[in-house]
């Protein structure tokens, strides 16, 4: 029998899940929560379609529910979900707020049901392929970490919060452990037609000595998404956007963190496989109680704490 899931939201990220859920086998989307009549066209006539979501986080012919709403929706629906007994994976960053974070994790804690927090660049191939890397390298002596693009201008969230949960959650991934001090400023600020855009840059200290340097905005002239990790004598270069993927470079690295190492690099093997269907497929594993890897709120939480930390140093958007 295929997994019966739930999805709320049918919005851009919404769409990807619908896509994703289509091409992998053993899955079913049951139900899906949109107010958009569009979207009967992206479902099979199968699927049921309200514009309640309180109807999906609480339906009882489900096996689990996907959350792909704006954040500030995070909470409540995957609360909603958990604590209809339903496994939940829900969109980054898991909310905007470390108290209502807090608050969701005591739920989840107490209730028991497995909740997967899609910090996506989590499920790359690549970020995987360098983690094991790591592994086998030694400690890690410093980070450096880029992403952004020009864009998405949104009113009510900052540069901060759409592509700084991806930056910090490979961070505290690949270090296991949270920063001792993390600080905040503002590069760049810009009205543009579509909206306004900042461009940030983050500095964590991690036990060990061991520093981040990290850069995201919505103001950049192209889109960027790379993550560099630095060990003694070479260093681990994760691009997303690069021919190879993962590459890896041999010298002694000055700086404290230095910057992104130049030339090709050695190409290091990837696997094959798009983040979001491993992601899913992770997903599916723990609605069927085969594995819990990456499961858990934990790091979701911390995320959040950190951006809200960050938050509080720099200047606030102009009214």
């Amino acid at each position: 029998m295929p997994l019966r899931l739930g999805l709320i939201g049918a919005g851009r990220w919404g769409r990807a899940y619908i896509r994703t859920l289509q091409g992998l086998p053993g899955l079913q989307l049951a139900r899906l929560c949109s107010a958009n009549p569009e979207s009967r066209s992206l479902v099979d006539p199968s699927c049921q379609i309200t514009s309640d979501w309180r109807e999906v986080a609480r339906a009882p012919d489900l096996d689990g529910v996907i959350v792909a709403t704006p954040p500030a929706l995070h909470a409540r629906m995957t609360e909603a979900a958990v604590r209809a007994g339903h496994p939940v994976m829900v969109e980054k960053p898991l909310t905007l707020d470390h108290g209502e974070a807090r608050r969701l994790q005591a739920v989840v804690e107490r209730a028991g049901v497995p909740v997967l927090v899609d910090h996506i660049h989590l499920f790359h191939p690549a970020y995987q392929a360098l983690k094991r890397e790591a592994a086998r390298l030694g400690p890690v002596r410093a980070i450096r970490s880029e992403g952004g693009n020009w864009g998405p201008f949104r009113e009510d969230t900052t540069s901060l919060w759409d592509y700084g949960p991806h930056d910090l959650a490979l961070c505290l991934d690949l270090l296991g452990r949270s920063p001792l001090r993390i600080a905040a400023r503002q590069e760049e600020a810009r009205l543009t037609p579509e909206g306004w855009g900042e461009n940030y840059s983050l500095d964590l200290e991690f036990s060990g000595n061991v520093r981040a340097a990290v850069r995201v905005g919505k103001g950049f002239p192209e889109k960027r998404r790379a993550f560099a990790a630095f060990f003694k004598g070479s260093a681990l270069v994760f691009d997303d956007l690069a021919p190879h993927k993962l590459v890896r470079h041999e010298g002694a690295f000055a700086g404290d963190p230095p910057p992104f190492p130049e030339g090709p690099g050695a190409p290091l093997p990837v696997e094959e496989g798009l983040p979001l269907t491993r992601a899913v497929e992770a997903f599916a594993r723990g609605v069927r109680g085969e594995s819990l890897e990456n499961f858990g709120v934990g790091l979701g939480v911390e995320v959040v704490r950190l951006l809200v930390a960050c938050e509080e140093m720099l200047p606030r958007r102009p009214s």
